[in-house]
């Protein structure tokens, strides 16, 4: 299956809760999405391992993601070596994504940035024919970075006024994770609580405010530049 875009994410939910919107923006276009999860989570502190693949089913449905896999590195422990970048390259051979997403170069949890240079390396090694995996070369032609926990300042922002719903009805899929209720047995954790998903919706009206928009979700160029076909491309604020 080839797709028009792969995100990757360290753990089940990154891309639900980054950059999932502008997933859907896609798959309104008729085109073709899928997901790479580099973790199962198994080092969360709330769910189990089973209760996280149910859960990114669910967000699999309500997104119509056309493709999803898990990689099973360790949580916590996984490094930029040879056996996890030809897990990558082997991937994104298979889905020969023109556009990659993945995740912040720098952010709270130490594994976000570490996908983020694993997913770097792999992207180049996966144009490289010399590297054998009984599969044709393929190099993506772009790869943006998401915007997670800690702010950065975006290079661009996608408008996801018309997706806003389902990006955050993919993350209230993960229930065990970002629900708390009377009686939870579940340890109170930073994402668990009502102010972590305000601050979702906060980020999101903030980004779309940026371009006169309603919601919007930012991205960085990855040390690259942006070219456009045209200027009608561009939304501007006051404009829009």
């Amino acid at each position: 299956m080839k797709v028009e875009i792969l995100a990757i994410g360290a753990h089940p939910d990154d891309v639900e809760l980054s950059c999932s919107g502008t997933l859907y923006n896609h798959k309104l276009l008729g085109q073709k999405i899928a997901i790479c999860d580099l973790t199962q989570g198994e080092l969360g502190s709330r769910g189990t391992v089973e209760t996280r693949y149910t859960e990114a089913a669910k967000a699999n449905e309500i997104l119509e993601v056309d493709h999803r896999v898990n990689l099973k590195m360790a949580d916590g422990f996984f490094e930029n070596s040879k056996e996890n970048q030809l897990k990558l390259i082997e991937v994104i051979r298979d889905l020969q994504p023109n556009i990659i997403l993945s995740n912040a170069p720098k952010d709270r949890h130490p594994d976000h940035g570490k996908g983020c240079k694993l997913v770097n390396d792999a992207c180049f090694l996966s144009g490289l024919k010399m590297i054998e995996t009984g599969q044709e070369a393929w190099r993506p032609k772009r790869v943006f970075n998401y915007i997670q926990d800690y702010y950065l300042e975006p290079d661009f922002i996608i408008d996801i006024s018309q997706s806003f719903d389902k990006k955050m009805e993919s993350i209230m899929a993960y229930g065990t994770q970002f629900k708390e209720k009377e009686n939870d047995d579940g340890a109170k954790t930073y994402i668990s609580s009502d102010n972590f998903l305000a601050s979702i919706e906060a980020r999101a009206k903030l980004f779309g405010k940026r371009i006169g928009v309603e919601y919007g979700e930012g991205f960085l160029l990855n040390n690259s530049h942006l070219g456009l076909r045209n200027l009608d491309a561009v939304v501007l604020p006051g404009i829009a």
